[in-house]
């Protein structure tokens, strides 16, 4: 009797668990925080191209997502900085919510109210709408993930974090299945393309949003929260936030100015190396980012000695969570990790951004994309993710990590099937299951090993940093594969983005054998 009563309190537990108010709080947040990814990606790529804009044009628009690679740099930002009016009204991480929250709607109704297609100069102001949104919704993201550390006790953090997936993934089947069925029934079509209908579309998006706004406004600011006061003067708060516009205007302008040279230097390159010029054109673009970046960091020292920003803040805010990393690893491990963070997710990435203007070249519908692609992939995706977590368990982090990383590479072959089986739905029903049932295994075991690697006393820093660079390399050569597509052709691209996942193989086998020397 007693053990029956005993596994009836038990079973009464789990449920109180399941209905925890910050539970079901970081669902809705999930769903917030997976609503605009999609309409950045997947959706406006179909918009884009039903527009008759050109293959390689579209895809470089990934590149509008890059806020999500560069999340750390602002992290700091959003930790320290207090808002005017709302952090006294909502606290320290609700107003930061509310304010992501707010500028992700204000970029999504930006992007509804462009025509693309009405000139070269109204496809700039859709990129920049495009990165107006990525930013916020980088930024709800970075805020999210500290209010969610910090409801809770460790215990309970896995129950948030489930949910919080499960809400990711449902904010995303609406923003990419769902908004392909609403501008499919406004009257849209690749024959018949209606802006109109785009912009309901998007305007119904932007009013999703207003349910993670709700949510922001209901919840309790979290008690962790207050473990980390405001300890600073407001003219230190405001030399902070200078430093970093600072920062932002030098590498905007060493990146925009340098447009024109290296246009010209890309043409020259082209010209003399032939199809190769194409590769040396990514590289050129490459080094072009990354010095614009070290324009803008070495800037940022110069200022920092000259006294613009408080030195104390400034290591505690960028240089105490990165020196910490490689002193518990070592710089040889540290810098293994780092590259296998950086490159895991790199074949699935770089496939992903063509993938749906694959879809539309192969013949099929809006409504069948939105059916097989993203509904039943996502059902396959949350099979695998669960799947991942028995067998992270079961086997460990690094050997679900390498049979991951195999079959992320072995079912991007799989495309090439369907490439030439041309509008089968058959066909593409098994790859796209056999595809997120396998993402969804890898995802989870890379995300058990991202929290590995994370130090609690640096959590939301080091997280951003971790889920930034995981996505950097990536998305710069997703970029091109539009212009890779273009010049080898969809079977060879699928190919080659199999071979990379190779090396990836051989990071995950070494990285772990330097960790368990470690340990």
């Amino acid at each position: 009797m007693a053990e029956k009563n005993s596994s009836s309190g038990s079973k009464i537990d789990m449920l109180r668990v399941w209905v925890h108010p910050r539970v079901l709080t970081m669902l809705f947040l999930g769903f917030s925080a997976g609503v605009p990814i999609l309409l950045i990606f997947s959706t406006l790529s179909v918009w884009l191209r039903e527009a008759g804009v050109s293959r390689s044009a579209v895809t470089f628009f990934s590149w509008a997502a890059l806020g999500y690679s560069f999340k750390f740099i602002w992290a700091p930002l959003v930790d320290k900085l207090p808002l005017p009016l709302l952090t006294k009204m909502f606290g320290r991480r609700r107003s930061w919510m509310l304010f992501s929250q707010f500028s992700v709607i204000t970029a999504i109704v930006w992007m509804g109210l462009t025509d693309p297609t009405r000139s070269d100069t109204s496809l700039v102001y859709m990129a920049l709408a495009a990165v107006f949104l990525g930013f916020s919704s980088a930024t709800q993201d970075i805020v999210i993930d500290a209010y969610r550390i910090e409801s809770v006790d460790e215990s309970m953090q896995a129950m948030l974090a489930s949910t919080y997936v499960a809400g990711y993934r449902i904010g995303m089947l609406v923003a990419g299945a769902g908004s392909l069925y609403i501008a499919s029934w406004l009257g849209t079509s690749r024959e018949l393309y209606n802006v109109s209908a785009w912009r309901g579309t998007y305007l119904v998006m932007a009013a999703v949003m207003l349910v993670g706004v709700a949510t922001t406004c209901v919840i309790d600011e979290p008690q962790g929260s207050g473990k980390t006061p405001y300890r600073y003067t407001v003219i230190q708060y405001i030399r902070f936030l200078c430093l970093f516009l600072l920062a932002a205007a030098l590498f905007a302008a060493c990146f925009f100015l340098s447009a024109s040279f290296v246009a010209s230097l890309k043409e020259q390159l082209v010209a003399s190396a032939g199809i190769h010029g194409k590769l040396i054109g990514f590289m050129v673009e490459t080094v072009r980012l990354f010095l614009a970046l070290g324009v803008a960091a070495f800037g940022a020292l110069l200022a920092v000695k000259a006294g613009l920003a408080d030195r104390d803040m400034v290591q505690e805010s960028y240089v105490a969570p990165v020196q910490d990393f490689f002193l518990r690893y070592g710089v040889k491990t540290a810098v293994v990790l780092l590259l296998l963070v950086g490159f895991y997710r790199i074949s699935d990435i770089v496939l992903g951004v063509v993938s749906n203007v694959f879809y539309l070249d192969m013949g099929f519908s809006k409504n069948v994309i939105a059916t097989v692609t993203k509904t039943f992939g996502l059902l396959m995706t949350l099979a695998g993710g669960f799947l991942g977590g028995v067998l992270t368990i079961r086997y460990g982090v690094y050997r679900m990590l390498f049979v991951g990383g195999v079959l992320a590479a072995a079912t991007n072959l799989l495309f090439m099937l369907l490439a030439q089986s041309g509008e089968n739905i058959t066909v593409l029903t098994v790859v796209i299951g056999a595809d997120n049932l396998c993402a969804g295994l890898a995802s989870t075991a890379f995300v058990a090993f991202l929290s590995s690697l994370t130090n609690i006393s640096f959590t939301a820093v080091q997280y951003a940093l971790f889920s930034s660079l995981m996505t950097l390399f990536p998305k710069l050569i997703g970029g091109y594969s539009g212009t890779a597509v273009s010049s080898y052709g969809y079977e060879t691209f699928f190919l080659m983005t199999a071979v990379l996942g190779v090396p990836v193989l051989v990071l995950i086998w070494f990285a772990g054998r330097l960790v368990e020397k470690k340990t």
